[in-house]
């Protein structure tokens, strides 16, 4: 029962992901998500699974100075890539607007 479960939540963030990309704004990628975070645009940072631990912290600390929620991608940057949609790696994103979507006040 609980793998269901997860592949569920999984399913449910990919799909509020793909909301985002389609109706919201976003910002792929390491450098722009910090450009991000250091103008106070970010609302959520999403990091891969993947991710470099020292690369993963810094992207944290940013947040946690902008007071943005950071949400860890159970995947690999290749799933990531592929729940947004696109065709390439994304290691990190920033969500500006989340559009549709209730991205924003699920807590997964």
């Amino acid at each position: 029962m609980a793998p269901s479960k997860k592949s569920t939540a999984s399913e449910s963030i990919n799909s509020r992901l793909a909301l985002v990309m389609k109706s919201g704004k976003s910002s792929l990628g390491y450098k722009s998500t910090l450009k991000c975070l250091r103008a106070n645009k970010a609302k959520l940072v999403i990091i891969s699974g993947n991710t470099p631990p020292l690369r993963k912290s810094e992207i944290e600390y940013y947040a946690m100075l902008a007071k943005t929620n950071v949400h860890h991608f159970n995947g690999t940057n290749i799933d990531l890539g592929t729940a947004c949609g696109k065709y390439y790696r994304v290691g990190t994103l920033s969500i500006l607007d989340a559009g549709d979507s209730d991205i924003l006040t699920q807590k997964a």
